[in-house]
């Protein structure tokens, strides 16, 4: 058997979590409703790239500071401070989950395509959430390139989902009933996280 088949394994593991916690803990959120709402004015095609192109960059300077970190301190602070930080996303996730997000008062720019438009408006709303932490947070442990392959999918589906279909799912899906189970993953995660240290 090849010895790159073991790493190849955990990466495929690496990834899957990643795209789990990030789906979970994004559906509902304001970047799905800007998506709704982009779909309508733009059309879901232009919409889903220009979320996409933001995800990928966004999720590319995640893993470059989480896995820079990951480098610079010992394992185990890293993992320890990894844990701390899942714990606080679902606590602070389970106190805000009836909050709703008004993405609508967000301001259009009218000059740029619809690509960049969704681009930039997703940018600027998503830089520095929770989502980008968790996700710097996970690559201080796991492989950079694993966790941005797992939270890229993970928030291209989730902005094509709203993007194609729209109020139709969010409709069907209780953003904060959602936004509770995701809390009490981020902090199993944390939890566990934790007992292996």
């Amino acid at each position: 058997m090849p010895a790159s088949l073991p790493h190849l394994g955990t990466s495929v593991s690496e990834a899957t979590t990643t795209l789990g916690l990030v789906a979970l803990a994004e559906l509902g959120d304001k970047s799905q409703l800007m998506c709704v709402l982009l779909a309508a004015r733009h059309g879901p095609s232009a919409t889903v790239a220009g979320a996409v192109l933001a995800f990928a960059i966004l999720n590319a300077v995640a893993v470059l500071v989480g896995g820079g970190l990951g480098h610079l301190i010992p394992a185990g602070w890293a993992q320890g401070a990894a844990a701390v930080a899942f714990l606080a996303f679902g606590v602070q996730g389970w106190r805000t989950a009836d909050e709703t997000e008004d993405p609508a008062a967000a301001p259009l720019p009218t000059r740029w395509g619809p690509m960049l438009t969704t681009a930039t408006l997703i940018g600027a709303a998503e830089l520095g959430d929770k989502t980008q932490l968790a996700v710097a947070a996970l690559s201080t442990v796991q492989s950079p390139v694993a966790t941005w392959v797992g939270a890229t999918v993970a928030l291209t589906l989730t902005s094509a989902s709203a993007a194609v279909l729209g109020d139709q799912l969010l409709r069907r899906v209780s953003p904060a009933r959602v936004r509770r189970v995701a809390a009490v993953l981020f902090i199993g995660f944390g939890v566990w996280m934790l007992t292996t240290l």
